[in-house]
Protein backbone atom coordinates (compact mmCIF):
# COMPACT_ATOMS: atom_id res chain seq x y z
CA UNK A 1 0.00 0.00 0.00
CA UNK A 2 0.84 3.81 -0.71
CA UNK A 3 2.15 5.68 2.50
CA UNK A 4 -0.30 8.19 3.59
CA UNK A 5 0.37 10.80 6.33
CA UNK A 6 -2.94 11.64 6.96
CA UNK A 7 -3.55 7.31 8.46
CA UNK A 8 -1.77 5.19 10.71
CA UNK A 9 0.89 3.63 8.52
CA UNK A 10 -0.17 -0.13 10.03
CA UNK A 11 1.17 -1.72 6.08
CA UNK A 12 4.83 -0.65 7.25
CA UNK A 13 6.39 -3.57 5.45
CA UNK A 14 8.51 -6.16 7.73
CA UNK A 15 12.00 -7.13 7.04
CA UNK A 16 13.66 -7.60 5.02
CA UNK A 17 13.08 -4.78 3.05
CA UNK A 18 11.39 -5.31 -0.49
CA UNK A 19 14.13 -3.35 -2.33
CA UNK A 20 18.07 -4.19 -3.76
CA UNK A 21 19.43 -3.59 -0.73
CA UNK A 22 23.40 -3.67 -1.34
CA UNK A 23 23.86 -1.62 -4.20
CA UNK A 24 27.32 -0.78 -5.34
CA UNK A 25 27.71 2.40 -3.33
CA UNK A 26 26.57 0.70 0.21
CA UNK A 27 28.97 -2.60 -0.46
CA UNK A 28 31.71 0.10 -0.99
CA UNK A 29 30.47 2.01 2.01
CA UNK A 30 30.27 -1.05 4.28
CA UNK A 31 33.85 -1.73 3.42
CA UNK A 32 34.95 1.07 4.54
CA UNK A 33 33.01 1.31 7.54
CA UNK A 34 33.67 -1.94 8.54
CA UNK A 35 37.75 -1.60 8.43
CA UNK A 36 36.98 1.57 10.59
CA UNK A 37 35.15 -0.34 13.13
CA UNK A 38 37.33 -3.07 13.07
CA UNK A 39 40.18 -0.58 13.97
CA UNK A 40 38.62 0.75 16.54
CA UNK A 41 37.72 -2.21 18.14
CA UNK A 42 41.13 -3.40 18.31
CA UNK A 43 42.52 0.09 19.32
CA UNK A 44 40.17 0.26 22.39
CA UNK A 45 41.12 -3.60 22.87
CA UNK A 46 44.70 -2.00 23.58
CA UNK A 47 43.75 0.20 26.45
CA UNK A 48 45.60 -0.62 29.89
CA UNK A 49 42.27 0.44 30.98
CA UNK A 50 39.07 0.43 29.08
CA UNK A 51 37.02 2.45 31.88
CA UNK A 52 39.55 5.69 30.85
CA UNK A 53 37.68 5.69 27.47
CA UNK A 54 34.36 4.09 28.10
CA UNK A 55 32.95 6.33 30.75
CA UNK A 56 33.79 9.35 29.20
CA UNK A 57 32.13 8.28 25.75
CA UNK A 58 28.80 6.53 27.45
CA UNK A 59 28.65 9.98 28.92
CA UNK A 60 29.20 11.89 25.89
CA UNK A 61 26.69 9.83 23.83
CA UNK A 62 24.00 10.04 26.57
CA UNK A 63 24.37 13.85 26.41
CA UNK A 64 24.33 14.01 22.71
CA UNK A 65 21.51 11.55 22.27
CA UNK A 66 18.81 12.93 24.36
CA UNK A 67 20.14 16.33 22.66
CA UNK A 68 18.83 15.22 19.69
CA UNK A 69 15.24 14.89 21.58
CA UNK A 70 16.06 18.35 23.14
CA UNK A 71 16.63 16.95 26.49
CA UNK A 72 19.85 19.79 27.34
CA UNK A 73 22.19 19.87 29.46
CA UNK A 74 25.60 21.14 29.53
CA UNK A 75 29.06 19.12 30.64
CA UNK A 76 29.45 20.60 33.90
CA UNK A 77 26.29 19.76 35.49
CA UNK A 78 26.34 16.35 33.87
CA UNK A 79 29.73 15.72 35.26
CA UNK A 80 28.76 17.31 38.79
CA UNK A 81 25.27 14.87 38.75
CA UNK A 82 27.35 11.79 38.24
CA UNK A 83 30.13 12.61 40.42
CA UNK A 84 28.20 14.32 43.36
CA UNK A 85 25.57 13.50 46.80
CA UNK A 86 24.37 16.50 46.01
CA UNK A 87 20.39 16.12 45.50
CA UNK A 88 19.22 19.14 43.83
CA UNK A 89 19.98 18.29 40.01
CA UNK A 90 17.57 19.52 37.49
CA UNK A 91 15.20 17.50 35.66
CA UNK A 92 16.94 17.51 32.44
CA UNK A 93 20.45 16.51 33.53
CA UNK A 94 18.77 13.31 35.89
CA UNK A 95 17.04 11.98 32.44
CA UNK A 96 19.94 11.92 30.47
CA UNK A 97 21.98 10.23 33.38
CA UNK A 98 18.74 7.97 32.81
CA UNK A 99 19.91 7.13 29.16
CA UNK A 100 23.39 6.58 30.28
CA UNK A 101 22.34 3.64 33.04
CA UNK A 102 19.43 2.51 29.97
CA UNK A 103 22.80 1.55 28.36
CA UNK A 104 24.62 0.05 30.67
CA UNK A 105 21.53 -2.16 31.30
CA UNK A 106 21.15 -3.04 27.78
CA UNK A 107 25.18 -4.48 28.44
CA UNK A 108 24.40 -6.15 31.20
CA UNK A 109 21.28 -7.99 30.04
CA UNK A 110 22.87 -8.86 26.88
CA UNK A 111 25.33 -10.82 28.32
CA UNK A 112 22.14 -13.27 29.45
CA UNK A 113 19.06 -12.88 26.43
CA UNK A 114 19.04 -11.89 22.75
CA UNK A 115 17.61 -8.47 21.64
CA UNK A 116 14.03 -8.64 22.38
CA UNK A 117 10.74 -6.94 22.42
CA UNK A 118 11.15 -6.91 26.72
CA UNK A 119 14.60 -5.75 26.44
CA UNK A 120 13.61 -2.43 24.18
CA UNK A 121 10.98 -1.80 26.70
CA UNK A 122 12.89 -2.26 29.88
CA UNK A 123 15.07 0.23 28.21
CA UNK A 124 12.62 3.05 27.51
CA UNK A 125 10.83 2.66 31.13
CA UNK A 126 14.29 3.42 32.13
CA UNK A 127 15.03 6.36 30.07
CA UNK A 128 11.42 8.16 30.71
CA UNK A 129 10.97 6.30 34.55
CA UNK A 130 7.63 5.22 33.74
CA UNK A 131 5.73 1.90 33.74
CA UNK A 132 4.63 2.28 30.77
CA UNK A 133 4.79 -0.45 27.87
CA UNK A 134 3.95 -0.83 24.12
CA UNK A 135 1.41 2.18 22.92
CA UNK A 136 -2.05 1.25 23.18
CA UNK A 137 -4.16 4.23 22.45
CA UNK A 138 -4.36 5.83 19.15
CA UNK A 139 -3.77 9.04 18.07
CA UNK A 140 0.34 9.24 18.27
CA UNK A 141 1.78 11.35 15.46
CA UNK A 142 5.12 13.26 14.38
CA UNK A 143 4.00 16.67 13.17
CA UNK A 144 5.78 19.84 11.90
CA UNK A 145 6.40 21.52 15.10
CA UNK A 146 5.72 25.12 13.25
CA UNK A 147 2.77 24.19 10.46
CA UNK A 148 1.53 21.42 13.23
CA UNK A 149 0.57 19.40 9.40
CA UNK A 150 1.35 15.42 10.25
CA UNK A 151 3.99 13.75 9.14
CA UNK A 152 4.42 10.91 10.06
CA UNK A 153 1.54 8.79 11.60
CA UNK A 154 3.00 5.32 12.85
CA UNK A 155 1.10 1.69 13.44
CA UNK A 156 -1.50 2.36 15.89
CA UNK A 157 -3.25 -0.77 17.82
CA UNK A 158 -0.72 -3.02 20.16
CA UNK A 159 -1.38 -6.44 18.19
CA UNK A 160 0.04 -4.67 14.93
CA UNK A 161 2.92 -3.18 17.05
CA UNK A 162 4.15 -6.19 18.50
CA UNK A 163 3.70 -8.31 15.60
CA UNK A 164 6.31 -5.78 13.88
CA UNK A 165 8.72 -5.79 16.51
CA UNK A 166 8.55 -9.96 16.38
CA UNK A 167 9.15 -9.20 12.69
CA UNK A 168 12.10 -7.10 13.45
CA UNK A 169 13.42 -8.97 16.45
CA UNK A 170 13.50 -11.98 13.12
CA UNK A 171 15.22 -10.13 10.67
CA UNK A 172 18.31 -9.04 13.81
CA UNK A 173 18.88 -12.99 14.21
CA UNK A 174 18.37 -14.48 10.61
CA UNK A 175 21.12 -14.51 8.46
CA UNK A 176 18.83 -15.62 5.07
CA UNK A 177 19.15 -12.42 3.39
CA UNK A 178 23.27 -12.58 4.02
CA UNK A 179 22.64 -8.45 4.16
CA UNK A 180 26.52 -6.84 6.13
CA UNK A 181 25.63 -6.45 9.96
CA UNK A 182 26.20 -2.94 9.26
CA UNK A 183 23.77 -2.33 6.86
CA UNK A 184 21.48 -4.71 8.77
CA UNK A 185 21.65 -2.53 11.73
CA UNK A 186 20.63 0.58 9.59
CA UNK A 187 18.01 -1.02 8.12
CA UNK A 188 17.16 -2.10 11.93
CA UNK A 189 17.24 1.46 13.19
CA UNK A 190 14.89 2.79 10.70
CA UNK A 191 11.81 0.01 11.31
CA UNK A 192 12.53 0.65 14.95
CA UNK A 193 11.82 4.21 14.64
CA UNK A 194 9.18 3.31 11.76
CA UNK A 195 6.94 1.09 14.45
CA UNK A 196 7.70 3.60 17.05
CA UNK A 197 6.21 1.60 19.62
CA UNK A 198 6.36 3.94 22.81
CA UNK A 199 4.58 6.79 23.78
CA UNK A 200 7.82 8.66 24.22
CA UNK A 201 11.76 7.63 24.43
CA UNK A 202 11.59 6.27 20.97
CA UNK A 203 15.01 7.77 19.18
CA UNK A 204 16.89 7.22 22.51
CA UNK A 205 15.96 4.17 22.92
CA UNK A 206 16.66 3.17 18.51
CA UNK A 207 19.86 4.64 19.21
CA UNK A 208 21.01 2.57 22.61
CA UNK A 209 19.66 -0.34 20.33
CA UNK A 210 22.64 0.58 17.63
CA UNK A 211 25.35 0.10 20.53
CA UNK A 212 23.87 -3.18 21.92
CA UNK A 213 23.18 -4.87 18.30
CA UNK A 214 27.17 -3.67 17.61
CA UNK A 215 27.86 -5.54 20.80
CA UNK A 216 25.88 -8.30 20.25
CA UNK A 217 27.40 -9.31 17.16
CA UNK A 218 31.38 -8.86 17.96
CA UNK A 219 31.58 -6.07 15.88
CA UNK A 220 32.41 -4.00 19.12
CA UNK A 221 33.41 -5.62 22.54
CA UNK A 222 33.10 -2.07 24.37
CA UNK A 223 30.16 0.82 24.26
CA UNK A 224 32.55 2.84 22.30
CA UNK A 225 30.72 4.02 19.53
CA UNK A 226 29.61 7.61 19.53
CA UNK A 227 26.86 7.45 16.90
CA UNK A 228 24.49 10.50 18.27
CA UNK A 229 27.27 12.93 17.52
CA UNK A 230 26.86 12.16 14.16
CA UNK A 231 23.05 12.14 13.94
CA UNK A 232 22.99 15.39 15.76
CA UNK A 233 25.89 17.02 13.24
CA UNK A 234 23.51 16.05 10.70
CA UNK A 235 20.09 16.16 12.22
CA UNK A 236 18.30 17.52 8.99
CA UNK A 237 19.57 14.96 7.02
CA UNK A 238 18.80 11.90 9.30
CA UNK A 239 15.15 12.93 9.64
CA UNK A 240 14.72 13.44 5.72
CA UNK A 241 16.65 10.43 5.03
CA UNK A 242 14.13 8.25 7.32
CA UNK A 243 11.12 9.74 5.68
CA UNK A 244 12.73 9.24 2.14
CA UNK A 245 12.23 5.38 3.19
CA UNK A 246 8.77 5.93 4.36
CA UNK A 247 7.70 7.97 1.29
CA UNK A 248 9.93 6.62 -1.16
CA UNK A 249 11.14 3.08 -0.47
CA UNK A 250 15.14 5.04 -0.23
CA UNK A 251 17.02 2.64 1.38
CA UNK A 252 20.35 3.23 -0.59
CA UNK A 253 20.88 7.28 0.86
CA UNK A 254 19.64 6.20 4.65
CA UNK A 255 21.53 3.17 4.50
CA UNK A 256 24.91 5.15 3.09
CA UNK A 257 24.41 8.01 5.71
CA UNK A 258 24.83 5.25 8.37
CA UNK A 259 27.55 3.86 6.95
CA UNK A 260 29.24 7.06 6.70
CA UNK A 261 28.12 7.42 10.92
CA UNK A 262 29.81 4.54 11.65
CA UNK A 263 33.41 4.82 9.55
CA UNK A 264 33.19 8.67 10.47
CA UNK A 265 32.70 8.08 14.15
CA UNK A 266 34.96 5.51 14.32
CA UNK A 267 38.02 7.32 13.44
CA UNK A 268 36.79 10.26 15.63
CA UNK A 269 36.86 7.19 18.64
CA UNK A 270 40.29 6.33 17.88
CA UNK A 271 41.40 10.14 17.91
CA UNK A 272 40.43 10.90 20.86
CA UNK A 273 41.97 7.26 22.29
CA UNK A 274 45.10 8.94 21.01
CA UNK A 275 44.36 12.00 22.87
CA UNK A 276 43.35 10.49 26.31
CA UNK A 277 46.37 8.48 26.41
CA UNK A 278 48.70 11.33 25.59
CA UNK A 279 47.16 13.54 28.44
CA UNK A 280 47.17 10.59 30.65
CA UNK A 281 51.18 10.17 29.95
CA UNK A 282 51.64 13.63 29.81
CA UNK A 283 49.71 13.91 33.39
CA UNK A 284 51.94 10.71 34.93
CA UNK A 285 54.91 12.85 33.63
CA UNK A 286 53.49 15.91 35.12
CA UNK A 287 53.20 14.78 38.29
CA UNK A 288 56.33 13.16 38.63
CA UNK A 289 58.10 16.58 38.17
CA UNK A 290 56.14 18.71 40.20
CA UNK A 291 55.41 16.59 43.30
CA UNK A 292 59.27 14.50 43.13
CA UNK A 293 58.50 13.87 46.71
CA UNK A 294 55.55 11.89 45.98
CA UNK A 295 54.78 8.31 44.41
CA UNK A 296 51.73 8.41 42.48
CA UNK A 297 50.77 4.81 41.51
CA UNK A 298 49.46 4.49 37.85
CA UNK A 299 46.39 3.46 39.55
CA UNK A 300 45.27 6.45 41.00
CA UNK A 301 46.11 8.48 37.55
CA UNK A 302 43.90 6.34 35.73
CA UNK A 303 40.76 6.62 38.20
CA UNK A 304 41.35 10.97 37.47
CA UNK A 305 40.37 10.10 33.94
CA UNK A 306 38.19 7.35 34.20
CA UNK A 307 35.37 10.77 34.56
CA UNK A 308 36.16 14.00 34.71
CA UNK A 309 35.74 14.65 38.28
CA UNK A 310 36.82 12.94 41.46
CA UNK A 311 36.42 13.03 44.91
CA UNK A 312 37.98 11.52 47.98
CA UNK A 313 35.85 8.70 48.58
CA UNK A 314 36.57 7.68 45.07
CA UNK A 315 39.86 6.81 46.22
CA UNK A 316 38.82 5.56 49.25
CA UNK A 317 36.29 2.67 47.46
CA UNK A 318 39.09 1.78 45.02
CA UNK A 319 41.65 1.03 48.06
CA UNK A 320 44.30 3.29 46.57
CA UNK A 321 44.38 5.58 49.92
CA UNK A 322 42.31 5.80 52.97
CA UNK A 323 40.48 9.06 53.34
CA UNK A 324 43.19 11.45 55.25
CA UNK A 325 45.98 10.35 52.88
CA UNK A 326 43.38 10.93 49.76
CA UNK A 327 42.93 14.13 50.42
CA UNK A 328 45.88 14.63 50.57
CA UNK A 329 46.75 13.02 47.23
CA UNK A 330 44.07 15.57 45.62
CA UNK A 331 44.81 18.62 47.03
CA UNK A 332 48.51 17.97 45.89
CA UNK A 333 47.22 17.72 42.48
CA UNK A 334 45.27 20.65 42.48
CA UNK A 335 48.28 22.82 43.37
CA UNK A 336 50.29 20.73 40.73
CA UNK A 337 47.74 22.42 38.38
CA UNK A 338 46.35 18.78 37.56
CA UNK A 339 42.97 19.26 38.86
CA UNK A 340 41.05 22.16 40.51
CA UNK A 341 38.62 21.63 42.98
CA UNK A 342 34.68 22.89 43.12
CA UNK A 343 32.56 23.04 46.00
CA UNK A 344 29.36 21.14 45.32
CA UNK A 345 26.86 21.13 48.45
CA UNK A 346 28.98 19.98 51.53
CA UNK A 347 31.54 18.24 48.84
CA UNK A 348 34.83 18.42 47.31
CA UNK A 349 34.63 17.63 43.66
CA UNK A 350 38.24 17.30 41.72
CA UNK A 351 38.29 18.32 38.07
CA UNK A 352 40.78 16.99 35.79
CA UNK A 353 41.05 19.87 34.22
CA UNK A 354 43.15 18.44 31.13
CA UNK A 355 40.72 16.05 30.44
CA UNK A 356 37.75 18.53 30.65
CA UNK A 357 38.80 20.76 28.16
CA UNK A 358 39.41 17.37 25.82
CA UNK A 359 36.08 16.18 26.23
CA UNK A 360 33.97 19.59 25.75
CA UNK A 361 36.64 21.32 23.42
CA UNK A 362 36.74 23.72 26.39
CA UNK A 363 33.36 25.28 25.24
CA UNK A 364 32.02 25.73 28.38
Amino acid sequence: MTFDSQKPYNSLPELPPNAEIETGPVLKAAISANRALAELKGKSESLPNPSVLINSIVLQEARASSEIENVVTTNDKLFTALSAADKSTDPQTKEVLRYRQALWRGVELLQEKPLSTNLFIEMMQIIKETEAGIRSQPGTVIANPVTKSIIYWPPEGEERIRELLSNLEGYIYEDETGHDLLVKMAIMHYQFEAIHPFDDGNGRTGRILNILYLLDKKLINHPVLYLSEHIIQNKADYYRLLRGVTERNEWEPWILFMLEGVESTSKHTMKRIDQILSLLDETLKQAREKLPGRVYSKELIELLFEQPYCKVKFLVDRGIAKRQTAAEYLRELEEAGILKSKQVGRENLFVNVGLYELLTGNSE
